[in-house]
């Protein structure tokens, strides 16, 4: 791979700091305490799973509104003395009690959004825990360290993260407890208010303690069952108990000759896949990063593998998907020949809207390069809005991905995961670990997977311009998000193709963010990036 390293800085490129570099180990994350506690991890024995875990657990305290205990994640995990790569889901099930025909008794027609009926089975504790006991070197307790003192003592709020819980002020006064332990006398913290949990304290200490029972099966769990009793909602003790995490085979594409990893459904990774094979179908290269026939095909490209991921995804466990047939070549070819080369086309309805940025990715390769992959969320941002009482913890909303029409293979069932957005990504040349990456954020982490990797291998970017790069995302139906950066006679093209252009400031980020760790095996060095749109770093030696 060919990398560009520009021996000047341009002030006006979009990459305006260096790729950090080192030879021995290296973990990238979001928030800066996140990466120097998984730096710790490594400095202190523990290998890239290891520090996976314990930058999550402290992403969980110190980025509250999109990750916790209450959350899913998923993993790619690179046991490079085996030379495996292994795949983790740890996804929630719907609860038993939870059917169609309950919530079309109660009048609805489509899953809620948030509340307690959009909760199901949280499942990213388990795997965390289930990641480190089969890969790890260091137990659950010590690498909840971190995450315990950061709530226990407090934290200074930063500042993407003080703007983003800002913005969901509104929606945390509407409910009772998470209003009481995340806001600051009705309010969300500033950036630089140092911000303490303490109910999330003892709740890492019980698990500390007592291991992951004590969420699944004890004080915490009852905790979590108790306040869905008390707010008419379906989890029980048994949907606790019951779950397991599951060890899954990944599934990959040729991409001009490097092989790109993802996890197979019940996630949206086919769907990346998807798009890059339709894009290999064109020399991007001679394009370049702005031209508006590039982009066009993005976005028209990313149309239809959205269209198939609604139409096709859903819990292995209950239907037949298609996978085979959806990343196949052939299939790749016959969809760049529907694309109109000159004119945008109208998508159908998407199966739920997007879910703005609300996602933790997290990469960690250690000194025996093994490497890990790891992505971790509650969906929306601050998830369902309900906090188990007394806990601190925050539960998920991905059950709002359900369908409730009995015909569509995503629809809802007793002990069935729904369609899930957070994607972990490896790539993999001739045989050989090359980079763990991520790109975050509901429904653009597909098309963030693309674009991330389009920079790097067409267009000769290095790690931290190819994340850094100005973003393109389809919303829904013809609007399309261009993020700054993206010339005029660019947008005015894409406009005249009969995109809606979208591009006025908005209190969120739309483009989501992301972390990568490349290893260039020549000089057995490592390269680590992490998105400016964040406030975090990658760091090692």
């Amino acid at each position: 791979m060919r990398l560009r390293f520009d021996r000047k800085r341009r002030w006006d490129a979009a990459a305006q700091r260096s790729v950090v570099m080192g030879r021995r180990e290296m973990v990238a994350s979001s928030h800066h305490l996140a990466t120097l506690a998984g730096y710790r991890t490594l400095a202190q024995g523990g290998n890239a799973v290891d520090a996976a875990m314990t930058m999550v657990s402290v992403l969980s305290v110190v980025e509250p509104h999109s990750v916790g205990l209450g959350g899913d994640a998923f993993a790619l995990i690179y046991l490079s003395h085996e030379d495996r790569l292994v795949g983790m889901n740890a996804s929630g099930r719907a609860p038993r009690a939870a059917t169609i025909d309950w919530f079309h008794q109660k009048g609805f027609r489509r899953m809620p959004e948030r509340g307690i009926l959009s909760v199901t089975v949280p499942g990213a504790l388990h795997g965390w825990a289930e990641a480190v006991r089969r890969f790890g070197r260091r137990t659950l307790a010590e690498n909840l360290q971190d995450a315990i003192r950061y709530a226990e003592e407090g934290f200074p709020v930063t500042e993407v993260i003080a703007g983003e819980w800002r913005h969901m002020e509104t929606f945390l006064r509407t409910q009772k407890e998470a209003s009481k332990v995340y806001l600051m006398g009705g309010k969300a913290p500033e950036p630089g208010q140092v911000f303490r949990n303490p109910d999330l304290a003892e709740a890492l200490k019980t698990l500390a303690r007592d291991g992951i029972e004590g969420f699944y099966g004890g004080t915490i769990g009852e905790a979590i069952c108790r306040s869905s009793d008390d707010l008419g909602g379906l989890l029980s003790m048994e949907d606790l108990r019951a779950h397991t995490t599951t060890w899954v085979e990944p599934v990959s594409t040729d991409y001009r000759g490097y092989t790109v990893v993802e996890l197979p459904p019940n996630g949206q990774g086919i769907t990346a896949l998807q798009m890059l094979n339709i894009l290999e179908g064109e020399d991007l290269s001679r394009l370049g990063p702005h031209h508006p026939d590039y982009l066009h095909l993005l976005i028209e490209a990313k149309k239809q593998a959205f269209a198939d991921r609604d139409r096709h995804i859903a819990d292995p466990r209950f239907e037949d998907v298609p996978v085979g047939t959806l990343i196949s070549k052939d299939y790749a070819r016959r969809c760049l020949q529907r694309i109109d080369r000159r004119r945008a086309q109208h998508p159908p309805a998407p199966l739920f809207p997007g879910s703005g940025s609300e996602t933790v990715y997290v990469a960690a390769v250690d000194r025996q390069r093994n490497a890990c992959s790891f992505i971790s969320s509650l969906f929306m941002p601050f998830g369902s809005g309900v906090v188990a009482e007394g806990t601190g913890i925050l539960l998920q909303n991905r059950g709002s991905a359900f369908s409730l029409d009995p015909s569509h293979p995503n629809r809802l069932e007793p002990g069935k995961r729904p369609l899930h957005t957070i994607i972990p990504g490896m790539l993999f040349r001739e045989g050989g670990f090359l980079m763990a990456f991520g790109v975050m954020g509901g429904d653009m982490q597909p098309q963030g997977h693309v674009q991330f990797l389009v920079n790097l291998i067409d267009f000769g970017m290095n790690p931290q311009e190819a994340m850094d790069f100005p973003r393109v995302r389809h919303m829904n139906g013809m609007e399309v998000y261009l993020e700054e950066g993206i010339p005029e006679e660019t947008v005015e093209e894409l406009a005249r193709r009969g995109h809606r252009i979208l591009r006025e400031p908005t209190p969120v980020n739309q483009v989501g963010g992301g972390q990568a760790i490349l290893w260039d095996p020549a000089r057995d060095v490592l390269l680590g990036a992490s998105d400016r749109r964040k406030d975090g770093c990658a760091l090692g030696e």
